[in-house]
């Protein structure tokens, strides 16, 4: 699986995936410190990866374009100090089959992991 990890996580979430088998980058290493959701969702979309992030802006955004993908991990509720984040993903990953994550919004929060299909529904 292919992951784009971003600006709000550590770069030690990326390598935690690399070490697991599988293609990570976080946005700093692709050139994305700076760029805007917008701009990190469509290089996401254009190379395949699902997108890690702590940005609550994401799901808006599919939602307003009713996009299909790219998918979404997104961390709620809270800080997470690296090692959460990692143990947390990890318990994501081992829930949510790997072929269901292009197309779902996958939310963690301390208590829950849920996942939701794409397209979204925009809010009225």
């Amino acid at each position: 699986m292919k992951f784009l990890i971003d600006m709000p996580l550590s770069t030690g979430v990326a390598i935690w995936l690399v070490q697991q088998g599988h293609d990570a980058v976080h946005a700093f290493e692709m050139g994305l410190a700076r760029a805007s959701d917008e701009a990190i969702l469509e290089r996401a979309q254009g190379e395949q990866r699902v997108v890690v992030t702590a940005d609550l802006d994401y799901p808006r955004l599919l939602a307003l374009t009713r996009a299909e993908g790219p998918g979404l991990i997104l961390f709620r509720g809270g800080n997470y100090s690296e090692q959460e984040a990692v143990d947390r993903l990890r318990q994501a990953l081992e829930t949510i089959p790997e072929g269901e994550l292009p197309n779902s919004i996958v939310t963690i929060e301390k208590g829950r992991i849920r996942r939701r299909w794409l397209p979204l529904e925009p809010s009225s």
